[in-house]
């Protein structure tokens, strides 16, 4: 169980594609000869990134412009790839953001659009294209989380809890489909040089905290497109974020809890 061979009918359908780690991981797949289906709000951004890939890999890329917050346009991506004769043979449910606030006084619209983002996005999209691959008997579905998803996160509740149900439900999933063909790989990446800390509202952290934290959004891609490919159940990208993410997992609430509420909230 891997990632299935490339072909002319297939796609590998890649959301919050326009910049950051599914930009790196749509370059990643079309770098190995898969067509690619690039998914976002900015459609101007994946327009440029597709053309930017036809011309350097020769393989087909599509950009679709949709809001996935909203049922009926994830109904719409469906039925155009549907039209379009492409068979979603890779699925990649990277779109998602947060934010930097305690809950009480953040906004309620975008905890709640950051759950339908994250949660509900993602479990809509993978079961829509699931039937498809069990019914070939290949695929792959990789659903980024992070390494927030390993413990509680005070100063960012919701999206740590998203992430959390992203890997509960990535491992579950797979075990689901051991013996179909097709896998599913949740990705728990740390800190990474994107767009995303700027929209979480924590700009400039970089400057703040030690480089040999952050990564970049192309090895992430290749960590993920690596870890996929080799049927992997979780991939963590860098020993430090590993080591992190096991410290996260294993220690005690009453001790990590307060300890990564003073951290994150001084930063």
């Amino acid at each position: 169980m891997g990632l299935p061979e490339p072909s002319t009918s297939s796609t590998a359908l890649v959301t919050g594609a326009s910049s950051g780690i599914g930009a790196a991981i749509a370059r990643e797949l079309a770098s190995r000869g898969h067509a690619v289906a690039l998914v976002a709000r900015r459609e101007e951004r994946l327009r440029s990134l597709a053309t930017e890939i036809e011309s350097e890999h020769g393989v087909t890329a599509e950009a679709i412009g949709c809001d996935l917050a909203e049922q009926p346009e994830r109904e719409r991506l469906v039925d155009e790839l549907r039209s379009r004769g492409r068979a979603v043979e890779v699925l990649v449910n990277n779109a998602g953001f947060g934010l930097q606030s305690d809950f009480a006084t953040s906004p309620r619209e975008r905890m709640v659009g950051m759950v339908r983002i994250n949660v509900e996005a993602v479990v809509d999209l993978t079961s829509m294209f699931l039937t498809g691959m069990l019914e070939r008997g290949r695929g792959s579905v990789i659903n980024i989380a992070s390494t927030a998803a390993f413990q509680p996160l005070p100063g960012s509740a919701v999206y740590a809890a998203t992430k959390s149900f992203v890997l509960s439900f990535s491992e579950a999933v797979n075990e689901e489909m051991r013996g179909s063909g097709v896998g599913v790989t949740a990705v728990c990446p740390g800190p990474v040089r994107t767009e995303f800390t700027e929209v979480a509202g924590v700009g400039g952290i970089e400057d703040r905290t030690p480089g040999a934290a952050w990564m970049w959004a192309e090895d992430i891609a290749r960590h993920a497109i690596d870890g996929a490919d080799h049927g992997k159940r979780v991939v963590v990208p860098g020993a430090l974020n590993r080591a992190t993410a096991m410290a996260g997992h294993y220690s005690p609430r009453s001790v990590a809890l307060p300890l990564i509420s003073r951290i994150w909230r001084n930063l």
